[in-house]
């Protein structure tokens, strides 16, 4: 019913900048909190940024001041502008969305398919 999709990853250098998009489409009402989360090798997923639907943000400790998280309503899309790139950072990113879909009563939380970012020293 939902598909999320994202794109922009890739490989960059330490210090560099990538910005990850992740559009959403299908039978939307509407789309409360957007997020991104990352899952490198051997760890768990953890978030990185999300945003509510009015503008509010909230960021794990290690990418402030660092990344910022962004959304366009209209386009039911939203990007991550990701700054000064550790070889940490690196991971698969996946952004999630709340998803209210037409002939439902009930917010569901859909899940992209994941776009590698490798930062390299």
């Amino acid at each position: 019913q939902v598909q999320l999709v994202e794109s922009g990853g890739g490989l960059a250098q330490a210090g560099s900048s990538l910005t990850l998009s992740c559009a959403a489409s299908g039978s939307i009402v509407t789309i409360n909190t957007m997020g991104w989360y990352r899952q490198a090798p051997g760890k768990q997923r953890e978030l990185v940024a999300k945003i509510t639907r009015a503008g509010s943000t909230n960021y794990a400790d290690s990418v402030k001041g660092r990344f910022t998280i962004s959304r366009d309503n209209a386009k039911n899309t939203v990007y991550l502008q990701m700054n000064s790139l550790k070889p940490e950072d690196t991971a698969v990113y996946y952004c999630n969305a709340d998803v209210l879909v037409r002939k439902s009563y009930f917010i569901d939380t859909y899940w992209g398919q994941g776009t590698q970012v490798t930062v390299s020293s």
